[in-house]
């Protein structure tokens, strides 16, 4: 039997994964031919640079969170409990809201990993998946606290018989919608980590229990036939995500998640999966990115790329030891295959 849960998504299109940002026309044609463009992904990166820049998906050049960070992250990840409308803890009927926030390629994927999580046994009955994700909404409208990508989301939580005040974890991916050939790296990598910056700030104004955002950057878009976020965009969007990430590591006070710190105006950061990967290059863990795995604009996922993002997130919320405490439902695992995870980031 499947596990009943209430996910909220873009009507039954969303199921053809054919939405995309914005509506293509039938000339586009993915140009199958780029199979690589010869950038090392951030997490192989390391110390290595690009064009001067560090790679890694945290600071010097590491793929792990600083130790006092990861700490920071899993207890928040241990605070969070079901809550009911109000805010208010509820074991019995409370929930906990796992939201999607993004665009088009978000949501499509966040559509995939819905499917994938209708079957997974080892999820909490508390958990509710919620798509916000929209198509046509890149950085550029999400981070503007006035355009509509917000009311639609109170419209999806209300529908899907939640509140703002259950959202307690989001899943953020975002690009600018266009190549700006008169910005150079890093001014465009930059931009798109001030829109990040404006969005979780805006989230966490608009759900006042929110605690964890994971962010992830864009998938490989050398097949593309479109001016949205192509490469090199893609891959240097990771960057904007890596700094955002390094700002509140960092201290800075604009994203604050500490409330013996000052005013709380950000959930705490850390990646979720990175998704870029060269191409037909495999990655270190083996990733590549297939011409079918888009559709023919060669920007948005077809449904194999939606899935195997959706792979990604289930794997990374089945491991993180910030997503195990909340995600996973405990009483099915023997304390053994989840108490390391735990424990592997609650030293000093």
């Amino acid at each position: 039997m499947q596990k009943p849960i209430k996910l909220i998504f873009l009507l039954l299109a969303l199921a053809s994964l054919t939405l995309i940002l914005p509506q293509p026309t039938p000339t586009f044609a993915k140009d199958c031919g780029v199979t690589a463009v010869g950038f090392t992904p951030l997490n192989d990166l390391g110390t290595g640079t690009y064009q001067g820049f560090q790679g890694g998906l945290y600071p010097n050049g590491s793929n792990e969170p600083p130790s006092e960070h990861a700490q920071a992250g899993l207890a928040l990840a241990q605070s969070i409990q079901p809550l009911n409308g109000t805010g208010q803890v509820d074991l019995v009927n409370g929930r906990v809201v796992l939201l999607s926030l993004g665009m088009s390629n978000t949501s499509l994927e966040f559509v995939a990993f819905g499917t994938l999580a209708q079957n997974d046994a080892l999820l909490s009955d508390a958990v509710t998946l919620v798509n916000g994700a929209q198509s046509g909404k890149s950085a550029e409208f999400a981070s503007d606290p006035d355009d509509d990508f917000w009311t639609v989301l109170d419209e999806r939580l209300a529908n899907n018989g939640v509140t703002p005040q259950q959202v307690q974890v989001v899943w953020l991916k975002e690009a600018r919608a266009d190549v700006h050939p008169d910005e150079i790296f890093p001014t465009d990598a930059e931009i798109l980590q001030d829109q990040l910056r404006s969005i979780v700030q805006i989230a966490k104004a608009r759900f006042p229990n929110l605690k964890i955002a994971y962010l992830s950057s864009r998938i490989y878009a050398g097949y593309a036939d479109t001016l949205l976020s192509p490469e090199p965009e893609a891959y240097q969007s990771g960057f904007a995500v890596k700094w955002l990430i390094a700002e509140q590591i960092n201290g800075s006070p604009e994203l604050n998640y500490d409330p013996a710190a000052g005013a709380v105006l950000a959930p705490w950061l850390a990646w979720g999966p990175y998704l870029w990967a060269d191409g037909l290059t495999p990655r270190s863990d083996g990733l590549v990115w297939l011409c079918g795995d888009f559709v023919n604009d060669g920007t948005h996922p077809s449904g194999d790329g939606a899935f195997k993002v959706g792979q990604q997130l289930l794997d990374f919320f089945h491991t993180d030891a910030t997503a195990v405490p909340w995600y996973l439902n405990l009483a099915q695992l023997p304390p053994q295959q989840y108490l390391p995870l735990i424990l592997s980031n609650s030293a000093p």
